[in-house]
């Protein structure tokens, strides 16, 4: 029987699946390195919000000249973008991968692919995945020498880099994506190191694949970076394969941003400072995001208003020689209908 996967489910959310095939080195474009974790760097530092407002703001205007820029968007045909319905809301395309997980021979993939949805009103997000191996229509590249026929989503960071994504997912979704993040989960360590380790409930009792192979008592337990590191990265111990890692990965996730409202990160000069060195200077971003802006908007935001999503799928299954996941085409439509006009809260609330 193939896995399925309910698209409302906070706590189980599927963000990537089997690997897809890599381009030969002639294919590949050349890239900007993946930097550290984009999303918790921005998250966590606009958590700094109320009372250290000003602190904050200071430390984002600190570093945001020296913020690394990606051009997003160069060679993405206007006419071909879906509109902006809900105005207000953004969308904000977050792009993954672990460039040090012993099974990664190859830094080109996309392990994780993300759409934040932030309502208008800023009181909560949405984090919705994509499985990486969603079968879909790719464009053509710019170079016109890939896309323009169906593969697995992340195929198209392999053929045209940020700018096809931005086509493909915006195709796919029917969303308007407003601005890029890039991360890489392997800057886990720092960040979590900074914030003084984190808590994290195993779902069952079982030992890691990698040296030098932790067995991971089930339910709550206190983790440093190395640790919470290598429980992100499991999968194989679990029926669900990639699907178990997704959760094990939205579970730190979800922990850092609880441990640094909670943990005292503000009031400790040395370890706000161990984290903000850990953080800001790996952050990758479109060149039109403003991480000032965005601490404003996003200064009531906390771990408990974080919610988990995944896109609509039918489970998984071959197409020739290779694994994929099909998506649910009629539930993908009608939720990503939900995203454009901002009421997936509503979707949530309703347990639909």
């Amino acid at each position: 029987m193939p896995h399925r996967q309910q698209y409302v489910e906070p706590e189980t959310t599927v963000l990537d699946g089997p690997s897809t095939p890599e381009p030969t080195e002639a294919s590949r474009p050349r890239r900007r390195r993946w930097r550290k974790i984009g999303l918790i760097s921005l998250l966590v530092v606009t958590l700094l919000g109320g009372g250290t407002a000003i602190a904050g703001g200071l430390y984002l205007r600190s570093v945001e000249s020296d913020i690394d820029r990606v051009d997003a968007f160069s060679g993405v045909p206007e006419a071909d973008r879906p509109q902006a319905v809900a105005k207000g809301a953004l969308n904000i395309m977050i792009l993954g991968s672990d460039s040090r997980d012993p099974e990664n021979t190859t830094g080109s993939r996309t392990d994780t692919i993300i759409l934040a949805h932030l309502p208008k009103d800023r009181s909560s997000a949405q984090l919705i995945s994509i499985p990486r191996d969603t079968w879909v229509h790719v464009p053509r590249s710019k170079d016109g020498n890939h896309g323009g026929r169906d593969a697995k989503i992340n195929a198209a960071f392999a053929w045209g880099g940020v700018p096809l994504m931005v086509q493909t997912v915006e195709k796919f979704t029917g969303v308007r994506i407003d601005h890029v993040m890039m991360i890489d989960f392997a800057g886990f360590k720092e960040i979590i190191d900074a914030l003084g380790g984190i808590d994290v409930n195993s779902e069952k009792t079982f030992t890691s694949i990698h040296p030098p192979f932790r067995t991971f008592q089930q339910g709550m337990q206190r983790m440093d970076g190395e640790t919470a590191l290598d429980y992100s990265r499991q999968r194989k111990q679990f029926p669900d394969g990639d699907f178990a890692r997704i959760r094990h990965q939205q579970q730190v996730i979800k922990a850092i941003l609880d441990q640094a409202v909670s943990g005292g990160i503000v009031t400790n000069p040395a370890r706000l400072n161990s984290f903000v060195k850990a953080t800001s200077s790996a952050v990758s971003v479109d060149e039109g995001m403003s991480l000032l802006g965005m601490a404003t908007d996003l200064r009531g935001l906390r771990g408990n208003n974080l919610v988990f999503l995944t896109t609509p799928t039918k489970g998984t299954g071959r197409v020739g020689s290779e694994s994929v996941v099909f998506a649910d085409a009629e539930g993908t439509r009608s939720f990503y209908e939900a995203v454009r006009h901002d009421t997936v809260q509503e979707i949530i609330k309703g347990g639909k």
